[in-house]
């Protein structure tokens, strides 16, 4: 290694080392905003599994509130055959970083099939 050669390593890691922490830490908040549409998805599906057996709104709530993410809010409505379920919640994540995220799903109520 030539002596006009020294230092340059150091300041390449320098360069680089914080480019790869923010990397990392947009992967985890990625990941992080993944996971909470997944539950949402599967809380939705929860509570609509539930109202359709004629479980009263409270306990479907509460079916859908225990895969939900923390605070998320839980809407079931009823529309003709059809029973819906609306879960929405926000990301973990400093400022505009916070997403919202949702999943709904509907399901046909039982005392309607057959």
């Amino acid at each position: 290694m030539r002596r006009s050669d020294r230092g340059y390593v150091t300041a390449e890691a320098a360069l680089v080392l914080p480019a790869l922490v923010l990397f990392g830490m947009a992967l985890l908040w990625g990941l992080m905003a993944a996971s909470a549409q997944i539950r949402c998805v599967d809380a939705a599906r929860a509570g609509a599994r539930a109202a359709a057996r004629q479980d009263p709104p409270p306990a479907a709530v509460a079916a859908a509130g225990a895969a939900a993410p923390p605070g998320a809010r839980i809407a079931v409505t009823r529309e003709g055959d059809l029973v819906r379920v609306r879960v929405e919640a926000r990301t973990a994540g400093p400022g505009p970083l916070a997403l919202r995220v949702r999943g709904e799903a509907v399901a046909l109520a039982e005392e309607t099939v057959g």
